[in-house]
């Protein structure tokens, strides 16, 4: 039976060792064919070529001749699948090199999986710009751009500033406040405004100025040496200090281009339906809000949030923390980016290799370290194997448990040293893992190395204690949504580790645990029922009773929020146990029946509850017992009885007087005498 796939594993001029028994177990088990060459892009090019030919599926391992091999592929039209991967620096290149054949099986495997194509995001710019600044640079920098943009100038008024001698484009004074938007859709809002009198002679002459105007914009182009508009870096905002001419040229140069329709990638898909942000105007999950770096999630005023792909940077800190799975990572998707670790584990381990340890890193900070770690050091060791995405601040507790449900006996991110906005979400995501490791006895396995020094990065890794996976790897597939992954991935290893506990505490924001309910203090209003995202707490139609899903519950608050009675608690737990899967009663009690017709109608305890709080309040319109026993009818036999009776509610003697407004003054006017 002919292999699905071919993979070329090069020696490049023998400087590494092939472990061909290994790779070549590992590739069979993964459906591949094993091509070993010593100079593949060179002398030994007609090997590739020649697989070309059989047009199946090839995987080369070897990144830094790509370029090539692409080409040569494209020249004879080669149509299927072609994938690269990195042994050599990965793996080969290591002073544990000759022990990398497990490694390099598990790299072939997981770059034999598949990613989806990039959805683009497009912003369009008119080239409309504002050039925000204080002094004669800001209109040189005008003049120089006026052929093509539109532009307004906006000058502090701080320095004195010589007008030109035509006005080629508007030129205002005013301090931009803040800014919100992004390319294309800038609103500045603008204190001071004023426009320059025609007569200004040697300097301009504003006029008075207005606060809170607003200014729309494609481009911004700030030379003000005020703070910045923006923490971040967002497309279409240009700074730079006036005092430094390289900095204004640079930024004049780029925001001269900034004229057409744009596309970046869109990092995050967001499904507003699953968001557990907001209900009947209480406010529940804030994860994402708490965490995003740049401003492009805000609340939208409705039971979901507000994201803007155009102003996302992509640090994945919201899909890393969102309990639902409303907003999921798009650089690849969460359920990809996890068949490809899983893909890794699996043919590592077929492939002979035991105990592995996964690195997960960057492509911007953590391949550069990789690269030169290889190249000047000793390498990585033959079981620590490296997988890259696009944002290390990404990664959510799905891929992070399923790691570890897979066969990973350890886990470390590498990360730079100085830690960027949106990293919290990882960080926190690795005490619930670690919190949930040790509940099941298997210990903390999952850290952070923090350097910008490949020779720091070479001794923490060396300095890993002999970590060991003392359960049976699982091989499921990560399907459904990542909740989904992370429930199977937990259950997996709680059942693999053979831990006894049901229940594992976990810290605070944890998203799985308890709504605790205290029966004693609850109406069975069912506000919580209704207002609940994920349906962990419902109604049953039939009888007055309120049921739990674990499971399904996120510990959003909404339902804390929402009751009237204040009686709601979240707890943040594991449980593994069976009723966790299943919805559970927290309260029930009979409902009323109608003495006349038999319907049944609310609570018993609800009907009895407000009767006698009206018997024990005096009420004046129910001291009569036949207007008490309306209470115990049903709405539609409550509306018969009081027809038929000639019931008045309002007809009493002992009904009070109603205040009027005279009252009120007059007793406002004896309280201020007697005071």
């Amino acid at each position: 039976m002919t292999a699905s796939r071919i993979a070329f594993v090069c020696s490049c001029e023998d400087t590494m060792t092939l472990d061909g028994k290994a790779l070549a177990k590992g590739c069979a088990a993964q459906g591949a064919e094993l091509r070993t060459a010593e100079h593949l892009c060179r002398s030994q090019m007609d090997r590739f070529l020649k697989a070309l030919g059989e047009g199946r599926p090839v995987t080369v391992a070897c990144t830094q001749e790509a370029p090539l091999f692409t080409q040569e592929a494209e020249e004879v039209g080669f149509d299927a699948p072609l994938d690269f991967v990195n042994v050599r620096e990965h793996a080969g290149w290591s002073s544990e090199g000759a022990e990398a054949g497990p490694k390099m099986a598990g790299l072939l495997a997981a770059a034999a999986q598949p990613l989806p194509g990039i959805s683009l995001v497009s912003m369009t710019s008119q080239g409309i710009a504002l050039i925000l600044g204080r002094d004669a640079v800001a209109l040189e920098a005008a003049q120089a751009l006026s052929d093509k943009l539109d532009i307004t100038v906006l000058l502090t008024g701080e320095e004195p500033v010589t007008p030109a001698r035509r006005v080629e484009f508007p030129v205002l004074r005013g301090r931009a406040r803040s800014a919100t938007g992004h390319l294309g859709d800038f609103t500045v809002v603008v204190d001071d405004t004023s426009a320059a009198s025609p007569a200004s002679r040697a300097t301009y002459l504003w006029g008075e100025g207005k606060n809170g105007t607003q200014s729309r914009c494609d481009v911004i182009l700030d030379l003000s040496g005020r703070p910045a508009l923006f923490h971040e870096t967002r497309q279409g905002y240009l700074r730079a200090d006036p005092r430094d001419p390289v900095a204004v040229a640079r930024a004049m140069a780029a925001a001269g281009e900034l004229v057409g329709t744009f596309d970046k990638p869109r990092f995050v898909n967001f499904e507003q339906g699953l968001c557990a942000h907001n209900r009947n105007k209480k406010t529940g999950c804030t994860r994402c809000l708490d965490l995003c770096p740049t401003g492009a999630i805000t609340p939208s005023g409705k039971d979901w949030v507000a994201v803007s792909n155009e102003i996302c940077a992509g640090c994945g800190a919201c899909a890393a923390v969102c309990p639902t799975g409303a907003i999921q990572y798009a650089l690849p998707p969460a359920d990809a980016l996890a068949r490809r670790i899983r893909a890794m584990l699996l043919g590592f381990a077929e492939a002979g290799g035991r105990d592995p340890i996964l690195l997960i890193h960057d492509d911007a900070h953590g391949e550069a370290l990789l690269d030169a770690l290889a190249r000047h050091g000793d390498g990585l060791p033959a079981r620590v194997l490296p997988i890259r995405v696009n944002e290390v601040s990404q990664l959510d507790l799905s891929l992070l448990a399923g790691a570890f449900a897979w066969g990973a006996a350890g886990l470390r991110l590498l990360m730079p040293a100085r830690r960027g906005h949106g990293t919290e979400g990882v960080f926190r995501n690795l005490d619930y893992l670690n919190a949930a490791l040790e509940g099941m006895g298997l210990g903390a396995r999952a850290a952070a190395i923090e350097t910008d020094d490949p020779f720091t990065l070479g001794e923490a890794l060396a300095a890993l204690k002999p970590l060991r996976t003392s359960w049976t790897a699982e091989s499921f597939l990560p399907m459904g949504a990542p909740r989904e992954v992370m429930r199977q991935a937990f259950r997996a290893l709680h059942g693999a580790s053979g831990a006894t506990a049901t229940q594992v505490a976990m810290p605070e924001k944890a998203p799985f645990g308890l709504a605790r309910v205290d029966t004693e203090g609850c109406t069975l209003c069912l506000s919580c029922t209704m207002v609940c995202p994920t349906s962990a707490l419902t109604a049953n139609p039939d009888t007055p009773q309120l049921r739990f899903l674990e499971d399904a519950c996120v510990q959003c608050g909404l339902c804390a929020v929402t009751c009237p009675e204040k009686v709601i608690t979240l707890e943040p737990r594991l449980n593994f146990s069976a009723e966790a899967a299943r919805p559970v009663i927290v309260k029930e009690e009979p409902p009323a029946e109608c003495p006349s017709c038999g319907k049944l109608f609310g609570m018993k305890s609800s009907v009895e509850r407000v009767k006698a709080k009206l018997v024990a309040s005096g009420h004046w319109m129910f001291q009569d017992p036949a207007r008490l026993a309306m209470l115990d009818l049903c709405e539609d036999c409550r509306v018969t009885a009081a027809t038929n009776a000639a019931l008045d509610p309002y007809a009493t003697t002992e009904r009070p007087k109603t205040k009027t407004t005279e009252d009120y003054l007059r007793e406002a006017e004896r309280a201020k005498k007697l005071n």
